[in-house]
């Protein structure tokens, strides 16, 4: 048993002069606060990668500078999945009996602190070194091969995919954090620049500098008790060239690996926090979690389903598409956006009912998978 006791966030977008620990620790000074606890109590420490502070012991290096001085730590790398894996990995570590407040954290300064090419090359390397990687693919060329080959299975449209934007933006507006708050429609979308066919550049999540925290506690430290219930990974393939399909990927697997743990059924769930990279991202995950049937994902946004009153409520903080995306911290914003739902702290992005929540996170292109149900406890 473990409970998300404690969340930090920062805004995300431009953050000159910040490094990756900075806003780290921006974040979790937050979460500490948030949790009421101190530094002293924090026996545990998990933080993601920094593709802009590559060192071999990044967990140890903040430990250091935050001043804490965990009985277990660890630095995971699992790509966009990174996030979700660390919690899983806390609730894991706690419920073993292993630490008792275990502080997850990740942050980059991926905007200000690397240029264009840099980052497109270190994102690059995730294609298989012989087969792909030679041919100069990036990242949203990799889910562009989806995203066509997604929409000529189901019918889909361009203008279909970019309904998933057009939502996150509207979400994003009314988050202060948010590193967009122009409204955009369909038309926008579709007349943004090309980036890799059929996706345009509304339809693939920015570059942004932030920072994101949490606290995983054996027992609530305070009065907000928000458990997480059961948790499931799948890694079904790493590169594009090895997956079975371009349709199916390792959603569905891991998210009945974690519905099994917490005997939640998809039926139960009232609010949801999908990994959203790119349009075609949501559109594929929504759709092989259960949240939506096969290609009907995108006409339940357009009906408004997933907004903040619609009948499954998702995303309230815009996502990576629209809040931001600053690496490992930009899944781990979605977890801290669910936290706020559940415990009624969103203001006029609150839902009606978020008492179980769904979260899933994606790795590498559609690579690897973590779902996680929460629950809150009354």
């Amino acid at each position: 048993m473990s409970f998300i006791t404690g969340v930090g966030l920062t805004p995300f977008g431009r953050h000159d002069g910040r490094s990756t620990i900075d806003l780290m620790s921006m974040a979790a000074e937050s979460a500490l606060s948030d949790a009421e606890l101190k530094r002293k109590d924090i026996d545990g420490l998990l933080c993601g990668y920094s593709t802009t502070m590559q060192h071999l012991m990044l967990a140890t290096v903040f430990a250091e500078h935050f001043g804490v001085q965990p009985a277990y730590a660890h630095a995971i790398q699992v790509g966009g999945a990174t996030g979700l894996a660390m919690v899983m990995l806390a609730h894991e570590l706690v419920d073993a009996g292993v630490a008792n407040n275990i502080l997850v954290v990740a942050g980059e300064n991926r905007l200000t602190g690397q240029s264009r090419d840099s980052a497109m090359q270190a994102l690059a390397q995730v294609g298989h070194p012989q087969f792909e990687v030679p041919l100069g693919p990036t990242i949203p060329a990799y889910y562009g091969l989806i995203a066509s080959r997604y929409m000529h299975e189901y019918g889909l449209r361009p203008e279909d995919l970019a309904e998933f934007a057009v939502l996150m933006r509207k979400h994003a507006i009314a988050h202060p954090g948010a590193q967009f708050h122009d409204p955009i429609t369909v038309e926008d979308v579709m007349a943004s620049r090309e980036i890799s066919t059929p996706l345009k550049l509304l339809d693939c999540c920015p570059v942004s500098d932030g920072g994101a925290a949490l606290v995983v506690s054996r027992d609530p430290t305070n009065a907000r008790r928000v458990k997480i219930t059961g948790c499931g990974q799948a890694h079904m393939h790493q590169h594009v060239s090895a997956a079975r399909t371009l349709t199916e990927f390792g959603a569905a697997v891991a998210v009945e690996r974690a519905r099994a743990k917490s005997g939640i059924a998809i039926s139960d769930v009232k609010y949801a926090a999908i990994y959203d990279s790119f349009t075609i991202t949501l559109t594929v995950l929504l759709e092989e979690l259960g949240l939506a049937g096969r290609g009907e994902g995108a006409a339940r946004a357009r009906n408004g389903d997933f907004g903040v009153n619609g009948a499954l409520p998702l995303n309230t903080h815009g996502g990576l598409l629209s809040y931001g995306h600053c690496g490992c911290g930009g899944a781990m914003a979605h977890v801290i956006e669910t936290h706020l739902q559940m415990t009624e702290r969103a203001g006029p992005r609150q839902v009606r009912d978020a008492s179980i929540a769904l979260l899933h996170g994606d790795g590498g292109v559609m690579s690897s998978h973590v779902s996680m149900f929460l629950e809150r406890i009354s």
